[in-house]
């Protein structure tokens, strides 16, 4: 019993938090965030291009970016902090900011889609910010946890950058201006659901821990104020829980649902002389799943075998719809395959597009190689006291400014310490040869 209270006291010693969070520089902080005028509305507008741009070229390193500057973080946890410590004219700056931003945002990228010349022929960048899913719902709640402990931290670190890029909160906006100026109100409504999940998890997240670090909540003028206040700020927080509430269990469900059909489908690709080619699965007005099936028209019985199997996954008869093109006398079977094929276009377009992604970049890394053995030949054929080298790509990080600069790291083992000149001459031949203007060269004597 001594050794699990033992254990229990160490624990708490660690997750302890009274030393290490300062709740009054945290909200200074959050209210100076909250402020959108100046530079944050040039910064909101260069991040809007940028990942609009990411968005448009499926550069997946250029949306990151534009997640790191855009400043949209800002009023969402000033949001959560209004609520925690019932301050209503904070929560009214920080609502108000936030939807100047949204509203400069979607203007912004419907411009710039309006204008681009670049076409998305495979925009799968833009799709991924179309589907809520429940893992949204767990990165923009724990991201929002890790946003809010971060701004509490004494000493603060690089936690804040990675909240920025989980939550993803610029490129759904963007992808809802794309939406808007294609008139394609699938993706805008699907975009904007997902930015606003991220905002009500984030300020979710910000409003039980300021409560569960108990900062300080605001000073009223009178007591009926303040109970007015309260009322408000209750009937804010319900409505902003409950329907998180709701909406994390459809999206469990939806999840369920599809992990059910995939298995379903794979288990049962074939039905005597019919057989499954595709399928697709809606959640409109309730999840369904269209079944495409080729080959010999399904008989009554068949169909009713189908349905008790799928019974079998936690599909029922009315989530499922069954769409046959099967071979009939007016139609031959090259005419079939080519339906079939047809039907498959998509998929394969987006596949190929992946592949040559890929390809792409193998092809860099491949170009990035260094020919090891070759340039040991050459260098030992110049200089004969060098019998061992080591050669590296990496990266140099400055400690006190966290800036990294990539490099080519060489360590050269001599039996004769080579001259400043020799050592000069060797660094400026590498980087020549390795086509890299940052090489590091060091020398060991054996």
């Amino acid at each position: 019993m001594s050794l699990f209270n033992s254990v229990l006291n160490q624990i708490k010693e660690i997750a302890n938090l009274s030393e290490h969070v300062d709740t009054t520089a945290a909200e200074r902080a959050i209210r100076s965030n909250i402020v959108f005028k100046g530079p944050n509305i040039w910064i909101l507008a260069f991040s809007i291009i940028i990942a609009s741009v990411g968005l448009n070229v499926n550069s997946t390193p250029v949306i990151i970016g534009a997640m790191l500057i855009s400043p949209l973080m800002g009023p969402i946890i000033g949001l959560g902090l209004g609520l925690g410590i019932n301050d209503l004219n904070l929560l009214k700056d920080a609502a108000k900011n936030l939807l100047v931003m949204v509203s400069i945002s979607l203007l912004a990228s419907i411009l710039y889609f309006l204008i681009t010349p670049l076409s998305l022929s495979n925009p799968t960048e833009l799709l991924a910010r179309t589907n809520p899913t429940i893992y949204d719902v767990l990165i923009a709640l724990f991201g929002g946890f890790a946003g809010i402990f971060e701004l509490c931290r004494k000493e603060k670190g690089t936690v804040f950058s990675g909240v920025a890029i989980a939550t993803a909160l610029m490129p759904p906006l963007c992808t809802a201006g794309f939406g808007l100026a294609s008139g394609n109100l699938t993706y805008f409504f699907g975009a904007l659901y997902l930015f606003f999940i991220n905002c009500i998890f984030i300020m979710l997240a910000t409003y039980l821990t300021v409560k569960y670090m108990h900062f300080k909540e605001a000073d009223f003028a009178s007591e009926k104020t303040h109970k007015r206040t309260r009322i408000v700020i209750t009937v804010v927080v319900l409505v902003m829980i409950i329907p998180s509430i709701i909406s994390a269990v459809v999206m469990v469900k939806e999840n369920n649902f599809d992990k059910d059909v995939e298995a379903f489908v794979s288990d049962n690709k074939s039905f005597e002389n019919a057989y499954i080619y595709d399928y697709k699965i809606s959640h409109h007005k309730g999840s369904k799943v269209q079944l495409f099936i080729s080959g010999e028209t399904m008989s009554a019985a068949q169909k009713e075998k189908m349905f008790e199997d799928a019974l079998k996954y936690g599909i029922d008869r009315e989530q499922i719809v069954i769409t046959e093109h099967f071979l009939s006398e007016g139609a031959s079977e090259s005419e079939i395959v080519k339906g079939i094929y047809e039907r498959s276009d998509s998929e394969i377009s987006k596949r190929d597009a992946e592949i040559q992604r890929l390809e792409k970049k193998i092809s860099e890394l491949q170009g990035e190689e260094i020919p090891f053995v070759q340039i040991a030949r050459e260098v030992a054929n110049q200089y004969p006291s060098i019998k061992e080298i080591f050669m590296s790509r990496g990266a140099k990080v400055e400690t006190t400014q966290l800036t990294r600069t990539d490099a080519v790291f060489i360590v050269i083992r001599t039996e004769k310490e080579l001259t400043a000149e020799e050592k000069e001459r060797l660094t400026n031949w590498m980087k020549i040869r390795l086509n890299f203007d940052n090489v590091v060269l060091n020398e060991e004597i054996l």
